[in-house]
């Protein structure tokens, strides 16, 4: 079976938005270093991969932000695993063509 999952880390820390993207990025980074296949998106990352591997991306990214100097965060995850999983980017392909 194939799983993905939305990683939404909320840093509250109530710095400027510089500094909220600067801690955003700390959990990107993260996930990066995981080595799974994962895509951007405004309001959350979508990883793909293995279940135990998300949970573990998950947690390094929500750690990563901690880390970075956030007092608090809020991190959401929205997880699906079928056996006829799209891949992230096919779902998202034509509109990414169309400039969006």
């Amino acid at each position: 079976m194939k799983s993905a999952m939305a990683i939404q880390c909320l840093p509250r820390s109530g710095g400027t938005k510089e500094e909220i993207y600067r801690l955003v990025d700390e959990a990107i980074a993260a996930i990066d270093k995981t080595g799974l296949k994962y895509t951007v998106c405004p309001m959350e990352t979508v990883v793909e991969g293995p279940l135990d591997e998300l949970f573990a991306a998950a947690k390094a990214a929500h750690e990563a932000v901690l880390n970075a100097g956030a007092g608090k965060v809020m991190t959401y995850i929205k997880l699906i695993t079928a056996d006829d999983l799209d891949p992230a980017e096919e779902k998202v392909a034509k509109y990414r063509s169309k400039g969006h």
